[in-house]
């Protein structure tokens, strides 16, 4: 891929591949391989599914074109893309602090949980969990909890991976590395998929999985579905890790050989079946070995460890299991590592060697509240919202991620921001399909009352909590 014309300083990256793989590592991570198939389990499956793809569509790919051209358009990180392309005399700039300190939150968490990936393999391959009954397999996630230096050992690898790998630069660190776990992700994810649809009794599962049963999502009265459609609306929207300014980055590093329409379709259609092979391999397993599907957020290390275990060879599936949840966790670590460096020198110039020792170690003390939250700060709760993780969570995922969307959105199409003439120039310069033009009235008049609604049903149940509502 050719260098920018109009930054020939800028780096680039060295082919389209690896645009669309480095763009489609950081949208596919644990909102995929962890929170889809649980939530998915909880609202009944296929009906469920089909909804969340319906809202993918209608809901997260707008947004992530309009990310891609702020980033391209400007030719800058999130750090000065709104200060290059406002207008004269108004503070859409001032964005950027929030956007920052939503990369920050991200891996605030982030990097613990993805350590937990990383120990799990480990445990599975050393065979910690060989003739573990269920009990003892929950006794070792709730060891792991309550061990700090443990859980600090792996968090330490990942942001040492992190900081590497943009060390390295956006070609021979991120990009490289990205296809490498990209293309292993879906080598092992393949594998995972044929050994589970091919177990006695995972006929069920599939059934659950992909035979629609739309009376599931009503089974709980209007106000279930309410909160089923909130849900797959937020799946979708939580996905693409759009709102922090981390996809515009990967925007500003492309040419304008092909649109921007395409590329974000291709980059969906990739995170979309990561998510949706999840399940495959998630829920045929459950069904044959007897294991509600909606068991929550314990499914992957609580629920899917007991599964592996009965199988034959589960020591080996098991491990490869966690391998490929791994990968999905790292690329999203690369992926935003690679934004906030960027932030770095594009606001302060620095070199990009001074961007990583700084914020490698900056991101190491942030990410120690999450980490001892498990441990000796676990009588740190909110009511209605949990622990400090799941408090960095609701901060990121519930508030910064949408609101930071919505402003991507007003910038690109209000009539106070960037202009929408100039931005579609910008979405339909190059090959490919354009900008549909009947979508702007959407994008101006619904699409922001979809993200408010988001946001303010999310508060609901804490709301409810605070003031002791059943």
């Amino acid at each position: 891929m050719a260098v920018n014309n109009n930054n020939s300083s800028r780096e680039s990256f060295g082919s389209r591949l690896g645009f669309i793989l480095v763009s489609a590592g950081c949208a596919v991570g644990l909102g995929n391989v962890w929170r889809f198939p649980f939530i998915t389990g909880k609202y009944g499956g296929a009906a469920f599914v089909l909804m969340y793809l319906f809202f993918l569509v209608a809901f997260a790919l707008p947004i992530l074109i309009m990310e891609y051209a702020v980033g391209r358009g400007s030719q800058k990180s999130i750090a000065k893309s709104f200060d290059v392309l406002e207008p004269e005399g108004s503070k859409w700039h001032v964005f950027k602090w929030i956007g920052l300190a939503g990369n920050y939150l991200l891996m605030m968490f982030y990097t613990t949980v993805a350590g937990w990936m990383l120990n799990y393999v480990y445990k599975f391959a050393s065979g910690t969990f060989t003739n573990l009954d269920a009990e003892a397999v929950g006794g070792v996630f709730g060891g792991m909890l309550a061990n700090p230096g443990e859980m600090l050992f792996w968090m330490l690898v990942v942001v040492v991976i992190g900081m590497l790998s943009t060390y390295l630069g956006l070609q021979n660190g991120v990009e490289r590395l990205t296809k490498i776990m990209m293309s292993a992700l879906f080598v092992v994810l393949i594998a995972l998929c044929i050994r589970s649809v091919t177990l006695e009794g995972a006929g069920d599962g599939l059934s659950f999985y992909l035979k629609p049963d739309f009376g599931k999502l009503f089974a709980n009265g209007p106000m279930g579905f309410v909160e089923a459609a909130t849900a797959a609306m937020g799946q979708a929207f939580f996905t693409l890790s759009l709102g922090i300014g981390a996809m515009a980055v990967f925007g500003s590093y492309i040419d304008k050989s092909h649109g921007l329409t395409g590329e974000a379709l291709r980059v969906g259609v990739l995170d979309t079946i990561v998510a949706l092979m999840a399940g495959l391999i998630i829920f045929p397993a459950c069904f044959a070995f007897g294991i509600q599907p909606d068991s929550g957020p314990g499914l992957v290390f609580i629920t899917l460890p007991n599964v592996f275990e009965q199988m034959l060879g589960g020591r080996l599936w098991g491990s490869l299991f966690f391998v490929f949840m791994s990968f999905a966790a790292l690329s999203t670590v690369v992926a935003v590592f690679e934004n906030i460096m960027s932030f770095t020198m594009d606001q302060w110039g620095t070199t990009r060697t001074k961007a990583v020792l700084v914020n490698g170690l900056l991101i190491t003390v942030l990410s120690l509240p999450c980490l001892f939250g498990f441990n000796v700060l676990s009588d740190l709760v909110i009511p209605g919202i949990g622990d400090i993780q799941s408090v960095e969570d609701f901060l990121i995922s519930d508030n910064i991620l949408p609101l930071g969307s919505l402003v991507f959105l007003l910038f690109c199409v209000g009539k106070n921001g960037w202009g929408v003439d100039k931005f579609l120039a910008e979405v339909d310069s190059g090959d490919g399909p354009k900008f549909p033009r009947w979508a702007l009235g959407y994008a101006r008049y619904v699409l922001p009352v979809l993200i408010l609604l988001v946001v303010v049903i999310q508060y609901v149940p804490i709301v409810q909590a605070w003031m002791g509502i059943a």
